[in-house]
């Protein structure tokens, strides 16, 4: 190799290492080269003005510039109402109507005309007018999460033909789906009540008036909306579209760990709104919707199967707040009756209580008993003069509290005149005695009552239209009994052999109505029993509400729908309609085994008791205070 050879692959190599600047910036020493050496060079290097940049980077030469980072585009801001409306009904024109005020602190009034209408808003500048003038303008007739659904309202892209008049209608279920946490949403009474804590076994308990309390605001249960939703925005997207910089505070806590509930607030244009669930997420949804549908007329969807089932004749303004407290007034004694569920009998799988009410105003509400138990007596501790307790399901011991109660107030009102009063029972002019007017009980239970009640899919229920499924939709409807010292039902046969005692003694299987067949007869012969029959009319419960596995159809279907062609009932009697509904916090599933006790307490005593729900007694082996009634 020749010296020329040599002083060209020198030339070259040190273009290389030139070309390694990205920027394409001269070196220092190098500032000066003319065009001709450039062109001296045979391998092809060029001069610094033909070079081309190589894409390596800067070598870690710390003369060259850094390769510069893209901007990452930030979050897409909500839209405000003016933004709304003007996508709804483009080429809106805002007029100035007046000016007022000083001028430090002028009041501009804007008007906007839509549909023939003229809205007007105020405010500090004339941005702020123009807002206010476009949210009244929206909440006339739009009454959707989104814009997207307002076109649908004002006919635009419509294509779906849906028969929104159809009481079958199946809307999607899918408001909280978004921050809900995965647990069993059997029962969620989505919509609604709040269940802001308020209620507990000694506070006030009125209902309000209206949806918008001065201070604090709690909405009706909204009718489903007549278009779903697409959007799949939940209430606290929705409402900081609306009001942007909302804060929302945690206020309380309560519950027992499998049930627990959480209480959130949020103030909106100086109103309080609270919402709770079992989670936080769940409860700044709520008091989000609470405000949506008191301040901007939004009610969101529901699926109508778990929409409340009002009674006929039963005038409930809010039935879901009613609910709401039954479910916290029970809960709540419980509470104080297991020292804040501590106690070792708070362990339970099943709870329930009634509650009395005067009318539809639970101010005076009371707890009238309290139970728990999902277990029948074992056959061979069956007993023939009445001492044992054959079934400790918590409703079915909730009622026998009952009974003690009603018992306890026919006494008192036959004892003096003064305590006359005191009862609740008054003379019949059918002779012997009636409930006072307004009057009512209502049943609470933690889930559906066993049997016809509980045969469904809770997760599947809005596929149910398109074809029914499930395993034992054939039995839908049968009566069914309970298994003996265990949990679930069977159906009853009807080649089954008729119970005798000397059969169950010798190892026949126990047959015990399931407490979807006993609420069934409740709602024909009444919750009074056939002693008290003699000598009181007919009472029936006014509510049944569950806590969790609430399904409108179905719960119906089992305490009357099935039974809904009897005639032919004796003067009084008739088959009763109660209201049926959820709650809105429903209980989460708790696998496991059950407790093999059940605990009860009715008003009047100072403690519970605990019965061996497979003995039927108590733990020492003495008859239960409810074994005669």
């Amino acid at each position: 190799m020749d010296v020329d050879d040599e002083e060209n692959m020198s030339s070259s190599s040190t273009d290389v290492k030139e070309n390694r600047n990205v920027d394409n910036v001269p070196p220092k020493d190098g500032g000066g080269q003319g065009a001709g050496e450039g062109t001296q060079l045979s391998n092809g290097g060029g001069s610094s003005s033909r070079k081309r940049p190589l894409e390596e980077g800067n070598n870690g030469h710390s003369k060259f510039r850094p390769k510069k980072r893209k901007k990452t585009p930030g979050p897409v801001l909500p839209k405000n109402a003016l933004m709304q409306l003007n996508e709804i009904k483009p080429g809106l024109q805002y007029k100035l109507l007046s000016q007022t005020g000083p001028v430090h602190a002028p009041m501009f009034v804007m008007a906007v005309e839509v549909n023939g209408q003229v809205f007007e808003g105020s405010g500090p500048t004339k941005k702020k007018a123009k807002l206010h003038a476009a949210e009244k303008a929206l909440r006339s007739f739009v009454q959707f999460p989104n814009a997207s659904e307002a076109h649908l309202a004002m006919g635009r892209t419509l294509s779906v033909n849906t028969d929104f008049t159809s009481d079958q209608a199946d809307f999607p279920d899918t408001l909280f789906n978004g921050f809900e946490t995965p647990v069993p949403s059997d029962a969620s009474f989505y919509l609604g009540s709040n269940g802001d804590g308020s209620f507990s076994s000694s506070g006030d308990y009125g209902l309000p008036s209206s949806a918008i309390a001065s201070s604090l605001c709690q909405s009706p249960l909204p009718a489903p909306s007549p278009y779903p939703s697409a959007s799949g925005k939940n209430p606290v997207m929705i409402l900081n579209e609306l009001r942007p910089g909302l804060k929302y505070e945690f206020l309380s806590e309560s519950g027992e760990s499998h049930a627990k509930n959480f209480v959130m607030a949020v103030a909106v244009d100086g109103q309080t709104f609270e919402g709770s669930g079992r989670n936080k997420k769940l409860a700044k949804a709520r008091a989000a919707q609470s405000a949506l549908a008191s301040l901007f007329n939004m009610q969101l969807d529901q699926t109508p199967s778990r929409q409340p089932i009002p009674s006929e004749g039963l005038q409930l303004h809010l039935p879901q707040v009613l609910a709401d407290a039954v479910a916290r007034l029970v809960v709540d004694k419980f509470s104080d009756l297991t020292e804040n569920f501590t106690s070792p009998h708070a362990r339970r799988k099943v709870l329930a209580g009634i509650v009395m009410t005067t009318g539809t105003d639970v101010k005076d509400a009371l707890v009238i008993s309290v139970s728990t138990g999902t277990k029948c007596i074992n056959g061979e501790y069956m007993s023939d003069r009445g001492l044992a307790l054959n079934d400790c399901h918590a409703e079915i011991i909730s009622r026998r509290c009952l009974l003690k109660f009603l018992y306890a107030q026919l006494e008192l009102y036959l004892s003096n005149k003064e305590d006359q009063q005191k009862s609740i029972f008054i003379k019949s002019e059918r002779g012997g005695f009636k409930l006072k007017e307004n009057v009512q009980f209502h049943l609470y239970i933690s889930t559906s009552p066993c049997g016809d009640a509980r045969i469904f899919s809770p997760h599947e229920a809005a596929q149910e239209d398109q074809g029914d499924r499930h395993p034992n939709r054939k039995a839908r409807g049968q009566l069914r009994t309970k298994i003996e010292s265990g949990e679930g039902t069977i159906p009853v046969r009807s080649t089954t052999t008729i119970q005798t005692w000397d059969g169950v003694l010798q190892g026949e299987r126990l047959l015990t109505m399931s407490c979807s067949d006993k609420i069934a007869r409740w709602n024909v012969l009444g919750i009074q029993g056939a002693l008290l029959s003699l000598f009181v009319e007919p009472i029936y419960f006014s509510s049944i509400i569950l806590g969790s596995l609430y399904h409108g159809d179905h719960l119906s279907r089992a305490v009357y729908q099935r039974i809904a062609e009897i005639e032919d009932l004796p003067p009084l009697y008739t088959l009763n309609r109660p209201l049926l509904s959820g709650i809105s916090n429903a209980e989460a599933r708790q696998p496991g085994k059950a407790p093999n006790f059940s605990v009860n307490w009715t008003v009047g005593d100072t403690d519970l008791e605990v019965i061996n729900a497979t003995t039927g007694k108590d733990e020492m082996g003495r008859a239960s205070r409810l074994s005669f009634l």
